[in-house]
């Protein structure tokens, strides 16, 4: 009797020890339930703020696996609906459990390891997920903040800008105010004075051809060039080397010569700049389209000029075409309208009359020439400065 009593006693001990035990584990399954719920809804916050893949979301598969839910709501294996108590542990003869208790302790086995198997597997899985403050840490470590990266380009990308429009803006500027404030030399427009009196002569044009460059309307700047580069705009300029007096780089002999020709005064006088510059004219005008002379004998002697090349011409107007009459130079068919062939016929005036003049001198004259407007140019300024007399 005693001993039915005893099994009768470890009996109801052993069906509630094992309730208690499934409560735990139905307690301890409820806590990871919704710990794993509450981690992977903050996760997946921080994920979707910082654009990093959501790694919360292959939690839910294991723990699905890791529960198969019975009709029951409790886990299979645990307690059966008849009879409360945990399904396929007692046997048909004896009504006791197998496979739960063990020889040395008589404590169940299987159920309790079972399930705390399963939430190991269930916690390991949790920390393996990345903790959001963690994550968030890499994904700021691996990308940056973009809002901040891109407001920092666009800054930049401004700061750049807003820095070469000032430059390009204070050194068109500057071009402006150098160009604006500097000029040629005063004297030259005391030149300038003296060949429109000196070209009112009707004789300055070459003979027979009636070429006048030299007082053309958009050629006449290279009177006051020649006077400036030869003797600096200076009627009492006086050459010790070659004799040449006065403006225009022509000796008192050559003065002579044309003079008669002007209808001027005679002796003719160098010294007097509006004479010097009316007999430079016809020599620029000669020399550019030839002359022709009277012998000793009383014989027309034809002095060939500049534009009695076919290949100057081709320089000078673009065409190789020459008009040829007897007792008349020959000169260029088409007239000499552009300012780099007009530039380029006065450098070789230049050569051709100055004695000893050199390429360089030449090549200077071309440049005044072709920015007679434009006294700022930086060539011109330098040009100016090597100068006799500058400043």
């Amino acid at each position: 009797m005693m001993s039915q009593d005893f099994e009768s006693f470890n009996d109801e001990d052993d069906e509630w020890l094992s309730e208690l035990e499934t409560r735990a584990i139905d307690l301890e399954k409820d806590l990871f339930d919704w710990r794993e719920s509450r981690a992977r809804e903050v996760a997946e916050s921080a994920y979707r703020r910082e654009s990093v893949p959501r790694q919360a979301r292959s939690a839910r598969p294991i723990e699905d696996d890791m529960r198969p839910e019975q009709p029951g709501g409790r886990t299979s294996g645990v307690r059966t609906p008849a009879s409360g108590r945990t399904s396929g542990v007692r046997t048909p003869a004896s009504g006791r459990t197998s496979g739960v208790r063990t020889p040395a302790s008589g404590r169940t086995s299987g159920v309790g390891t079972s399930a705390r198997s399963q939430d190991g597997q269930a916690r390991a899985v949790i920390g393996a997920l990345p903790h959001p403050a963690e994550a968030r840490t890499r994904a700021l470590i691996d990308h940056g903040r973009r809002s901040v990266d891109r407001a920092r380009k666009s800054r930049g990308r401004r700061i750049t800008i807003v820095t070469a429009t000032a430059v390009a803006m204070v050194t068109v500027l500057v071009l402006v105010v150098v160009r604006n404030g500097a000029s040629w030399p005063p004297s030259v427009a005391t030149v300038q004075s003296e060949i429109t009196a000196a070209c009112q002569n009707p004789n300055v044009a070459s003979e027979p051809g009636q070429v006048n460059f030299a007082c053309g309307k958009t050629t006449s700047q290279i009177l006051w060039i020649f006077a400036l580069m030869t003797s600096t705009d200076n009627p009492n300029y006086t050459d010790p080397k070659t004799g040449r007096e006065g403006l225009e780089p022509i000796t008192p002999t050559q003065g002579g010569e044309v003079a008669w020709s002007l209808d001027l005064h005679h002796p003719y006088n160098p010294y007097n700049p509006v004479d010097s510059i009316a007999v430079a004219a016809r020599a620029i005008n000669n020399i550019i389209g030839g002359a022709t002379l009277t012998s000793a004998k009383g014989d027309p002697t034809v002095q060939p000029g500049l534009e009695s090349s076919p290949a100057n011409c081709q320089q000078y107007t673009g065409s190789s075409a020459v008009i040829a009459r007897a007792g008349f130079p020959d000169v260029c068919a088409q007239p000499v309208t552009a300012t780099s062939g007009q530039a380029a016929l006065a450098a070789e005036v230049y050569q051709e009359w100055v004695v000893g003049a050199t390429a360089s001198a030449a090549r200077n004259v071309s440049v005044l020439f072709e920015n007679a407007n434009d006294p700022g140019n930086p060539q011109v300024q330098a040009i100016l400065q090597t100068l006799p007399g500058a400043g």
